[in-house]
């Protein structure tokens, strides 16, 4: 094969073959802004099992809170960490500042587990974890309260829509099966 041709190949298909690479990445290559402040790297759940969910204080959905805390309060010694994506995407939601979104979630609901700063979760501007879980899965939120669980390897094993409750059979069974492996 001539230089040219080899040339030619490597500008065409080297970036195919680091996008591919990138995508084979897990959830720990990630890190999300903290609602504390800082970064939260997500490397630091490494052999967790992760329930991802984007949140707003003002949804039909809101109710979820409750069970999302319960789930955390349950499981987090076996190994399940529930992190909360506040978003304003759908029907504006969740209007105010990182500093309301806690205190909110805090005062009504006693949310103790890991929360991001609000964030894009869908569309071209959406965070890029969630442009990764897309690829990945081929699901992204539709709605507030929409849950990935990524197993304790960082990958993604399901996601679950807004209505699936965290008490859901569905979702605990999927929960308690990750935290086996």
């Amino acid at each position: 094969m001539s230089k040219k041709y080899i040339s030619v190949f490597l500008v065409l298909c080297l970036p195919a073959f680091a996008s591919n690479a990138q995508a084979a990445g897990s959830v720990y290559d990630y890190s999300l802004p903290s609602i504390d402040g800082g970064d939260m790297p997500l490397a630091q759940f490494k052999g967790k099992t992760i329930l991802l969910v984007n949140t707003a204080s003002y949804c039909g959905f809101t109710k979820q809170y409750d069970g999302l805390q319960s789930l955390w309060e349950e499981k987090r010694d076996l190994g399940l960490v529930v992190l909360g994506v506040p978003s304003n995407d759908f029907g504006d939601q969740e209007p105010g500042s990182e500093g309301e979104i806690k205190e909110f979630c805090e005062v009504n609901f006693n949310i103790d587990f890991p929360m991001s700063e609000k964030l894009v979760v869908k569309g071209a501007a959406a965070h890029p974890l969630y442009k990764w879980l897309k690829a990945e899965t081929g699901g992204s939120p539709k709605w507030n309260f929409y849950k990935f669980l990524i197993d304790g390897e960082g990958r993604p094993v399901t996601y679950f829509s807004s209505m699936t409750k965290p008490s859901s059979k569905k979702l605990r069974k999927a929960i308690d099966a990750s935290l086996k492996n």
